[in-house]
């Protein structure tokens, strides 16, 4: 597994299990499963509402602490919202079972982010969070966030994948030092991904499929990504990406099917902000 070294020098996995929209119910199953194969990054939020059930499956694995590195997620919090964010991650803390976590991520830019932010960089000094970074961040209000506040975000965790590529983001987070982290790295299968002629043509130059090709296009940019799967012969293949390397005339190749726009939705859309600026978590 190839590591990367966030900009506190804490070592993260480039490749990592997802587990957002695995129910409650199955998450623990995959996420086992996910170790047995060999993930060491797992990544999971309060909203996804199974941070329980990751931590049941870390607390069964037999992995030693040390080896695992464990990300979730601050949703956004009412007023005050320094004390919320404290409470909410002590919650997700409880939830998990541990006494730390690798990663603690503000899932949206919304709300209060500079209360938010500072209970963030609390937990970060107590060492409660290894390291502390954002969500859904675009390059405006991620430069914002780091021009006026003490501790620069460690992670960027974006909508990233072939037809909607990040260059410009990923180019900002680099000059400041953020790592580029990917959701939504297979788009969720939309646009024909995983029938791309394209990157089929370049699956079949290396004997891997269309899910191999993105991810290892994503790796070999330095781009962290977290596939999800609850079959276990795929999270094998998932995490198979590491004995072959695409060309430059296949990383162009892949570059030119960037879209430029988002398949999912716009963080700064109106519409979008009001209703997630509303939803709010149970417990």
């Amino acid at each position: 597994m190839q590591h990367v070294t966030l900009n506190n020098g804490v070592r993260m996995p480039i490749l990592g299990f997802g587990v957002y929209q695995i129910p409650a119910d199955r998450t623990e199953q995959a996420v086992s499963e996910a170790l047995a194969a060999g993930y060491r990054l797992l990544d999971t939020a309060a909203a996804y509402g199974n941070e329980e059930a990751v931590g049941r499956a870390i607390g069964s694995s037999g992995i030693p602490r040390r080896e695992l590195f464990v990300t979730t997620k601050l949703w956004i919090q009412d007023a005050p919202a320094e004390a919320n964010a404290r409470r909410a991650f002590e919650t997700s803390l409880t939830r998990l079972g541990l006494d730390h976590v690798d990663l603690y991520l503000m899932h949206q830019p919304y709300g209060d982010v500079y209360g938010q932010w500072r209970a963030m960089e609390a937990v970060n000094r107590e060492g409660l969070a290894k390291a502390i970074g954002v969500a859904n961040f675009y390059p405006d209000r991620l430069l914002d966030l780091i021009l006026n506040n003490e501790i620069t975000p460690a992670v960027n965790q974006i909508e990233t994948h072939p037809f909607f590529q990040r260059p410009a983001d990923q180019a900002l987070m680099r000059e400041h030092g953020v790592r580029h982290q990917a959701w939504g790295g297979f788009a969720e299968g939309r646009n024909e991904l995983f029938t791309n002629p394209v990157l089929a043509g370049i699956g079949e130059a290396h004997g891997k499929s269309v899910a191999q090709v993105v991810l290892r296009w994503l790796v070999q940019r330095g781009i962290v990504t977290i596939p999800k799967s609850v079959n276990p012969d795929r999270m094998a293949q998932n995490i198979d990406v590491f004995d072959f390397e695409l060309d430059h005339d296949q990383m162009s190749a892949v570059a030119a099917l960037d879209t430029g726009t988002t398949l999912f939705f716009d963080h700064r859309d109106p519409e979008m902000v009001a209703w997630l600026s509303q939803r709010r978590l149970d417990g």
